[in-house]
């Protein structure tokens, strides 16, 4: 099981190797793309992702958000640029944190959006302090889930809704005799998937409502198929690395991995990606 200080590790030591291959700095996007027909891009897959999600939350100018696993702050500033919402976002990595302050800044949006060093299983803000949670492949990242669907029920106003997008195991106890599931897990920091149904079950029984899900895997196929070439070529180069920085990380020697993994893990249809809707009772 990782720790929350080794997801930050996790994504402090692999920064590099999303800049390089996932276009971080053009997109601030960590995410997988969705897409939809029309979608001619990997970046504008990426964007498509953040425009769904907005959309589906109703989110307006009127709405305080928090980005909860923010990355490096790619959906904050969509937010505040496209809707002009107020956006709060957290990451436990420090190298994430600077990097989306510095990009707030240089699109002079410090007045909009905000970024902080925080566990969203354990916030230091005040009950229903926010309009919508956001929570765009973050999830998956916790071990146990409850935490934060707990968490965001007490941060979100009566009436609140909460967004998500995430990876979901297919079933319960399904044949992996490959272990793609488990290897992929391991290169990410991901301790455990939960299955669409067992994540809705935990909305429920912490008094979300209105729960709906819609499954986008077909559509993230060639975001899936992109870290699968990645992995291919990234291969060889990282081998060698490994082989002449004998001290490297676990995740920075391995994270190449990740993306044969995954798209093994997809191929056998071993998972699923959804994007999850639900409110705050009011």
């Amino acid at each position: 099981m990782f720790t929350a200080k080794e997801v930050a590790d996790y994504y402090n030591t692999t920064q590099n190797h999303y800049q390089k291959w996932w276009k971080l700095n053009d997109n601030l996007s960590l995410h997988y793309g969705i897409w939809d027909e029309g979608i001619k891009s990997f970046d504008e897959s990426l964007i498509n992702t953040n425009r769904i999600l907005m959309e589906l939350a109703g989110i307006t100018a009127d709405n305080k958000v928090l980005d909860a696993g923010c990355g490096v702050g790619g959906a904050a500033i969509y937010l505040a640029s496209t809707k002009n919402a107020r956006v709060t976002g957290i990451t436990l990595s420090e190298k994430q944190v600077e990097l989306a302050r510095q990009s707030a800044m240089h699109k002079n949006l410090t007045d909009k959006v905000t970024f902080e060093l925080m566990d969203y299983t354990h916030t230091s803000f005040a009950d229903q302090s926010f309009d919508v949670v956001w929570a765009c492949e973050s999830v998956s990242s916790v071990t146990d889930k409850n935490l934060f669907v707990k968490e965001a029920f007490r941060l979100l106003k009566k009436g609140g809704r909460l967004i998500m997008s995430d990876f979901f195991q297919s079933a319960e106890n399904q044949p992996d005799k490959h272990q793609w599931i488990k290897k992929w897990g391991a290169t990410w920091g991901i301790s455990n998937f939960d299955t669409q149904k067992a994540f809705v079950k935990k909305l429920e029984a912490h008094g979300f409502t209105r729960i709906n899900t819609i499954n986008y895997t077909d559509k993230i196929q060639k975001s899936a198929k992109r870290m699968y070439f990645a992995s291919l070529l990234g291969a060889l180069p990282s081998e060698l690395y490994n082989l002449t920085h004998p001290g490297v990380s676990h995740f920075a020697k391995n994270h190449y991995k990740c993306g044969y993994y995954q798209y093994k893990a997809l191929k056998n249809n071993l998972w699923q990606y959804f994007v999850v809707m639900a409110e705050k009772r009011v």
